[in-house]
């Protein structure tokens, strides 16, 4: 019972944070520069990190699917499975993962290291409201660059599946590009771009928010001095890739359904 009070607990403060944070994005203008900070922690500071897992993930579905398709003599049509799978799925995955481990984390210690040396209650006393000041900025920026890394990642996935193709299954890089681009050819008629892009990029967009909310809700109810943070620190990062499966699951269930 008391895990599952814990649980309701972190919930509805997780719930009531977000809440407050999206009615305060008029803030947005007066915190520009603080975003841009976050921006560039978030983004260029783990750039290499989503290039590099990005690469090999798209060099590792190539190489399994094409071992298999090899068999029954389908190996043309690893552009596509790559394609598909890196804008679909592995690409939001992977760089909400990233972020959770790197920059959530480093939020939420940030935060909770604020919290247990009371600034946050310092905060109060001079009437600074802790959510504009604090969360929306590492919202706003986490929600802008999970997109952006993603799809640097998709991109990059897609490059080493070819590399992988044309060295090693045997598959011309120009037919397999031509089969990836194929793949996400079929546009929206609301948006007019393909389906499997603005879906994964929706993914990470809603990934970015649960990083940052998750992981200042945790920073801020840290205490218990340098073991509090350590703890904070923890659960930012393992709810965080919770709340993604789970709600990548949902997501996905919600969009390509029948």
């Amino acid at each position: 019972m008391s895990f599952l009070r814990q649980f309701l607990e972190n919930t509805g403060f997780l719930f009531s944070l977000l809440f407050k944070a999206f009615t305060r994005l008029d803030v947005i203008p007066r915190r520009r520069r603080m975003i841009a900070y976050h921006m560039y922690n978030g983004g260029v500071g783990v750039l290499h990190v989503v290039i590099l897992v990005g690469l090999f993930m798209g060099m590792i579905v190539a190489l399994q699917t094409g071992i298999e398709l090899s068999r029954i003599g389908q190996q043309d049509q690893i552009g596509i499975i790559v394609a598909i799978s890196m804008a679909r799925e592995m690409g939001p995955f992977i760089t909400a993962t990233i972020l959770s481990a790197t920059v959530g984390s480093a939020i939420a210690a940030e935060i909770g290291t604020m919290a247990v040396s009371e600034e946050l209650a310092a905060l109060e006393v001079m009437s600074i409201d802790r959510v504009r000041y604090l969360v929306v900025p590492r919202l706003v920026a986490l929600a802008v660059m999970c997109p952006i890394l993603t799809i640097i990642c998709d991109t990059i996935g897609i490059f080493g599946g070819g590399f992988v193709a044309s060295s090693q299954l045997h598959v011309g890089y120009q037919l397999y590009m031509d089969s990836a681009l194929d793949a996400l050819l079929p546009t929206s008629e609301l948006i007019g771009i393909p389906k499997d892009v603005y879906a994964g990029l929706l993914k990470s967009f809603v990934f970015g928010v649960i990083i940052a909310g998750i992981s200042c809700a945790q920073g801020l109810r840290a205490t218990g001095g340098a073991l509090g943070v350590g703890h904070a620190t923890r659960g930012a990062v393992r709810d965080s890739i919770i709340a993604i499966i789970i709600s990548n699951y949902f997501m996905t269930w919600a969009m390509y359904q029948a």
